[in-house]
């Protein structure tokens, strides 16, 4: 059944006035009222042909007036908006002038000019409009608010004009999700590639653009912020993306499609940053449907999950590495501020705290040489929360740390070849003989599942005909139930632990590039810390030997699921209380 609506109810998409029959008397109603000759054409109306062109409409409305007196006349003009609601310029001065009392007559050539939402229509035609004494006239429709509809069936056209935009936005999906499915780029090239001259839907490389693209993430990496970053490319007088495409376009042989130049050509803003930091295409891969809108009057694009998307890799070249760009998306939901002194901890958003599971938060002042600088578990607050301390000076940290990479390192390269070949390829079989197993449990679960859903149907037959009775279909069917729902949580966890196994040889052998990258490493960097570290917890110290021992557990990047004998136990910092700590 279809409900009715109120018009002071409609969704805020669709703007009403409020039906006020007591407009004040002013001078302007002893002179004669504003005509308004409303004209609209949509994207997709326009593929109708000429009939419906503004110029026509122009046309035909100023001679309808004409031929039946009408004069002061104002031409409003919508060129590319939607019917489906009337958050248009046009459409919402007009209203106002209405509000005003201004207007007496209000003409469109037909009601879909006018709008193709038919509640909202009606409200206008049959509630607003009479309120304020406007007169409404559909001209081709015979819909004359004075002399009623001529043949009765306004309410239907109004109906069936909502019916033509929810079929093309049907049709416009289909066409869409065919296109997206069979792994064409949907959206339009992005900051960094460029489309193929021989193949439109194909990217290629922008060398204007990659390289700043790359050094976006390379400064992400290094511990910056998007606004740090737009500041750093403003202070370098890196174009942005506007003034980019504008230098581009400044030789094309059409003046049409030649660009003109910001006023502040290098003025990036930490908005855009951000865009490109999340564009998942830089890995080379494509990535339909990340967005979606709950109906086709609703312009507001919703976020897709990602197992709702479509991606398919290896599309056109890559401009960071797959193992980058999700190190900048870890990094980006940790994210670092920097402290009134001006200073950012090199370890700030990667300590947690073991006891509790809350970050430790970095704690400086100006007056601190930087030896003082230290972390405290966030639910510390000065003795007054629910954890300890936890206390452990950077400096500290940072000895630590530097020495638990150095060994990594050393460990690795003294026998590069030897590691990839054989240690790591016995890991693969290993790992690879563990999938399949895990494979064929997964399928004996699904199995299994089906069958007792089958199980399941026959003991209702049973119960049902009287051939089981009651307290016995009661203790099976509670048994079969809580069978399928063990199933499927074990089918749940070994999957996702098959997509970890799975992806653990590339993360090896990133690792393995990473110590190869770095052969010396004499102190750390935002940078170093950023691609080898996952994440560190501190312990809270213990102090019954008369030493202050405190443990230090450090996850690397890539490889926290792979047994290297220096990383896979704590570090240990010790020190007698009172004094300076020493690594």
């Amino acid at each position: 059944m279809t409900q009715t609506q109120i018009h002071a109810t409609i969704s805020p998409c669709t703007p009403i006035l409020s039906a006020d029959p007591t407009v004040k008397e002013d001078a302007m109603l002893d002179q004669q009222k504003i005509t308004i000759l409303y004209c609209r054409l949509s994207n997709e109306d326009a593929l109708d042909g000429e009939s419906n062109s503004i110029q026509n409409q122009k046309e035909f409305l100023t001679r309808y007036a004409a031929e039946h007196g009408y004069t002061n006349l104002k031409i409003l003009v919508d060129d590319g908006y939607t019917g489906t609601n009337f958050d248009r310029p046009g459409v919402q001065e007009g209203f106002a002038l209405v509000k005003q009392g201004l207007v007496g007559c209000w003409l469109v050539k037909d009601l879909s000019r006018f709008g193709r939402d038919y509640l909202t229509v009606g409200q206008y035609t049959d509630i607003i409009f009479p309120s304020y004494d406007v007169r409404f006239i559909a001209v081709n429709d015979g819909v004359d608010s004075e002399r009623g509809d001529s043949d009765g069936f306004a309410a239907i056209r109004n109906l069936f004009n909502e019916w033509y935009p929810r079929d093309t936005s049907k049709k416009v999906r289909v066409v869409f999700r065919q296109k997206g499915t069979s792994g064409k780029h949907l959206g339009k090239t992005p900051y960094g590639y460029r489309t193929d001259p021989a193949d439109k839907d194909h990217w290629i490389i922008d060398e204007d653009a990659a390289p700043v693209v790359k050094r976006i993430f390379d400064l992400a990496i290094g511990g910056k912020g998007p606004e740090q970053i737009a500041r750093i490319l403003e202070k370098d007088k890196v174009l942005t993306t506007k003034a980019l495409y504008a230098k581009q376009s400044e030789n094309h042989p059409d003046p049409k499609k030649r660009k003109k130049m910001p006023e502040r050509p290098y003025h990036w803003i930490g908005q855009s940053v951000v865009g490109i930091l999340e564009r998942m295409e830089y890995t080379g891969c494509t990535c339909n449907f990340k967005t979606y809108s709950k109906s086709y009057k609703l312009k507001k694009r919703i976020p897709n999950a990602i197992e709702d998307m479509c991606i398919f890799p290896d599309t056109q070249e890559a401009i960071v590495s797959q193992a980058q760009w999700d190190r900048v998306q870890e990094l980006r939901k940790n994210k670092r501020r920097p402290t009134k002194a001006e200073r950012q901890g090199l370890f700030s958003g990667l300590l947690f705290c073991p006891d509790c599971g809350n970050k430790l938060h970095f704690a400086t002042c100006k007056s601190f040489d930087g030896k003082q600088d230290h972390y405290v578990c966030s639910s510390y607050k000065s003795g007054r929360g629910t954890c300890s301390a936890h206390y452990i000076r950077e400096d500290v940290l940072r000895e630590l740390v530097l020495e638990r990479i150095r060994a990594v390192n050393a460990y690795i390269r003294q026998d590069v070849e030897g590691f990839q070949e054989e240690w790591l390829q016995c890991r693969r079989s290993d790992q690879e003989r563990n999938i399949r197993e895990d494979r064929k449990r997964v399928e004996q679960a699904k199995k299994r599942l089906a069958d007792l859903d089958v199980l399941l149907s026959r003991l209702y037959e049973d119960f049902v005909l009287g051939d089981l009775n009651k307290e016995r279909y009661k203790k099976m069917t509670a048994d079969y139930e809580a069978e399928q729902e063990r199933l499927k949580l074990e089918i749940e966890v070994t999957e996702e632990w098959l997509e970890t196994q799975e992806t653990m040889s590339a993360d090896v052998d990133a690792f393995v590039a990473l110590t190869q990258k770095y052969v010396d490493v004499p102190e750390l960097t935002p940078t170093i810390v950023n691609e080898y570290i996952k994440k560190i917890e501190v312990f809270a110290p213990d102090k019954s030997s008369g030493k202050r021992v405190q443990k230090v557990k450090i996850y690397f990047n890539f490889v926290d699921d792979v047994e290297i004998p220096v990383i896979s136990e704590p570090v240990v910092a010790k020190s007698t209380p009172g004094r300076r700590k020493t690594a």
